[in-house]
């Protein structure tokens, strides 16, 4: 019994021996690492850190427009319907489908003909009673007659003087006529037809100027200013762009929307535009040629306090770390960012590699952009290339918005319509015979 326990007493030392050699051998920094007599510390010496290979460019210089794009409709600079006052029989029609009037052109005839023999009766009573005025103050100086009869006089020569002035008035109302110069519209009467007051004619449009109104997000009220430009474009006239002038906004902003109603004018003296159009609005708010702009991968989003990784000098000769610098954005085109503050033309910013760069003034490695691997392996042991910021590669985006972008309508000699808005707004417009909506 006393040998067997024994036994069993070995078997277990020989276990314990043997499982205490196996984690020995097999514990990390005693295998696996071959300078285990090396010094360790804080006074162990320290190699140089490996540079960081990054892609970056430089910053440069392009021109950019402070914009925003909206969609709007095209609108008549002047735009009537004609309609009869008083009810009357068609006798002519002077113009044709289309046609331009000028203004005062008697379009419309109705028939006149009671109109006119009332009249002609009220001229000649008026006659009576000029005549008859005029010999009473004959009679009252001699005293054959009372004063009373030339008072009675007086007022019978003045009620004539009204009954002619209504009976003119009434046949006036019987001509329709233009109110201004402008294309008529496709009529809907002829010649015969017995028109009721307020019926539909024909429509009369002024297109030498268009009006396009849109709408801009109420966050841009102080940017959009009367005189301003806008291009315009427009899906039924591909490859043009017309230039539009603002010429009103509405002081009211719109509580559905949160938005401001804008109203722009376009030269159409070309007549190629037509009202109800749809139009696409890019409303130009300013334009900078020497905008200092970065790829948009260069910029660092961090809350409010966006960055970007600067490329600078390190203290060794030769060596270049990443410095964190903060920046302020403006405009943005595509593919590209306008830094307002923070950077200035020259200087090279990280644009890929960001994630590797954990704590300011980590040693980088510039590489060109699209270098093959061997290239790169090659360049490690040389000096740092320089980073690919070329011309063609900044410009590449506003080289394709160029050719996207429609040709601009060359200006016509003479003055341009919208240039007078504002005055002939102001005048009154006589609708003589016809009444306009």
């Amino acid at each position: 019994m006393a040998l067997k326990n024994k036994y069993v007493v070995f078997a277990v030392l020989g276990l314990a021996v043997a499982s205490g050699a196996a984690w020995w051998f097999q514990s990390p920094g005693r295998s696996s690492r071959p300078d285990a007599a090396a010094p360790q510390g804080k006074n162990a010496p320290q190699g140089p850190a490996k540079p960081v290979m990054v892609e970056a460019t430089a910053v440069r210089q392009m021109a950019l427009r402070d914009d925003a794009e909206a969609v709007g409709s095209l609108r008549s600079r002047r735009s009537v319907v004609l309609r009869p006052e008083i009810s009357g029989r068609i006798t002519q029609l002077n113009f044709s489908d289309g046609q331009r009037v000028r203004r005062g052109q008697v379009l419309v005839q109705l028939d006149d003909q009671l109109p006119r023999a009332q009249v002609q009766q009220s001229r000649a009573e008026l006659s009576i009673a000029r005549a008859n005025h005029k010999r009473n103050q004959e009679l009252v100086a001699q005293g054959f007659i009372s004063q009373r009869s030339v008072e009675e006089s007086a007022a019978n020569l003045e009620v004539a003087e009204a009954k002619l002035a209504l009976a003119e008035a009434t046949a006036q109302r019987l001509r329709i006529v233009a109110p201004f110069d402008g294309i008529a519209g496709i009529r809907g009467v002829n010649v015969g037809d017995y028109l009721k007051d307020g019926a539909d004619i024909v429509n009369v449009e002024d297109l030498d100027a268009v009006y396009v109104d849109f709408r801009l997000p109420e966050r841009l009220q102080n940017k959009v200013k009367t005189g301003q430009t806008a291009r315009v474009t427009f899906d039924a006239l591909p490859g043009v762009q017309y230039s539009a002038v603002v010429l009103a906004i509405n002081p009211q902003i719109d509580a559905d929307g949160r938005s401001i109603a804008v109203r722009g004018c376009i030269d159409n003296r070309r007549l190629q535009l037509r009202p109800g159009m749809f139009a696409r609005v890019t409303a130009v708010f300013g334009e900078r040629h020497d905008a200092s702009v970065v790829p948009e991968e260069a910029i660092v989003p961090d809350g409010a306090a966006p960055y970007v990784l600067r490329v600078v000098q390190g203290k060794d000769d030769g060596s270049q770390i990443a410095q964190r610098t903060p920046v302020r954005l403006g405009a943005r085109t595509p593919g590209f960012v306008e830094v307002v503050e923070g950077l200035a033309p020259g200087d090279v910013v990280v644009t890929a590699g960001q994630q590797r760069l954990q704590r300011d003034g980590t040693p980088v490695r510039v590489v060109e952009l699209g270098q093959a691997p061997a290239d790169r392996a090659a360049n490690g042991s040389g000096a740092a290339p320089q980073p690919a910021a070329s011309a063609a590669a900044v410009a590449s985006p506003a080289a394709a918005a160029s050719v996207a972008r429609p040709a601009p309508v060359p200006d016509l000699p003479g003055a341009n319509p919208c240039l007078g808005l504002a005055s002939t707004a102001a005048q009154p417009v006589a609708t003589r015979g016809g009444s306009a909506s």
